[in-house]
């Protein structure tokens, strides 16, 4: 099992560092009216900061803002409607809670916006490809999530396709990384997702997934985000995001054996649980009674 992958790495969040020593939770905080499984929920600044406050309780160590939907079909919010949001919660998050908060947004601007009211993270579901958003990340100076999605959000899942998932998805994120060490990044400030759902069907999810090691050796941390998803769904009878945490629960536990860092997940305190119950067994192979 590859439970150490992120032995003896720290991930600076703006002062704020990421232990990555053993897989870490990231809490997901939607503040959008129509994200797939709890839009609408969080849209207050008091809502969402309760909601954060107990996600830290639970063990997240990372909170991931995002003020804009993703999924399929969604559509798209401008750039001032993303900050107003966005920017209250990343504040009121920032001020109160210890752990690093990470802004889920492919917009050059609120990335700016967002780490100077308090972000410490960038989650980029455009890998950076976004007019201005490499030399944004650049100017920011906080680490960056860089995720492979085949396609845009609105149309991405009408006809993924690809000759070898793994081999493509690790090329295009070899690429990026590439990319923004060329640009100057910091290449101790880079974290790959290789976008479970984004522009591929469960097939590719599954095949990706198994050979997760592939991804996990090209160096940087892996985040994968597989809560609530609808492959989860589909292999349990089509069953609705309520009836998802246990498959969700399964599949966390599975990356993080693979080598993933981060799992980003919906429900906190069940997934810190079960990677702390994973962890203990890993653990025992190296303190023999």
């Amino acid at each position: 099992m590859a439970g150490d992958s992120g032995a003896a790495r720290v991930v600076d969040c703006a002062g704020r560092p990421l232990d990555l020593s053993k897989p870490r939770v990231m809490g997901i905080l939607n503040v959008t009216p129509d994200s797939f499984s709890d839009g609408g929920n969080f849209s207050s600044v008091e809502n969402a900061l309760a909601q954060a406050r107990g996600m830290v309780a639970e063990g997240a160590a990372i909170i991931d803002v995002g003020g804009e939907s993703t999924r399929p079909g969604a559509a798209p919010v401008s750039v001032q409607e993303e900050l107003r949001r966005v920017l209250p919660v990343v504040q009121a998050i920032s001020a109160e809670l210890p752990v690093p908060v990470s802004v889920d947004t492919s917009k050059p601007e609120v990335m700016r916006q967002a780490v100077a009211a308090g972000a410490g993270m960038i989650n980029d579901v455009m890998a950076l490809r976004t007019r201005d958003a490499l030399a944004t990340a650049r100017e920011v100076g906080v680490p960056v999530c860089l995720m492979h999605m085949q396609g845009a959000p609105r149309t991405m899942q009408e006809a993924p396709t690809y000759r070898d998932v793994v081999a493509e998805v690790r090329e295009f994120l070899m690429r990026r990384i590439q990319g923004c060490i060329d640009a100057g990044m910091r290449e101790d400030h880079l974290i790959v997702d290789p976008g479970f759902g984004f522009g591929k069907t469960p097939a590719h999810n599954l095949r990706l997934l198994h050979s997760l090691e592939r991804l996990a050796g090209i160096g940087p941390p892996v985040l994968v985000g597989l809560s609530r998803k609808s492959l989860i769904g589909k292999l349990l009878g089509d069953a609705p995001t309520d009836r998802r945490l246990y498959g969700g629960l399964a599949l966390a536990v599975l990356a993080a054996a693979k080598g993933a860092a981060i799992i980003r997940a919906h429900d906190v305190r069940p997934t810190v649980e079960a990677l702390t119950v994973t962890q203990a067994v890993w653990a025992a192979d190296s303190n023999p009674e």
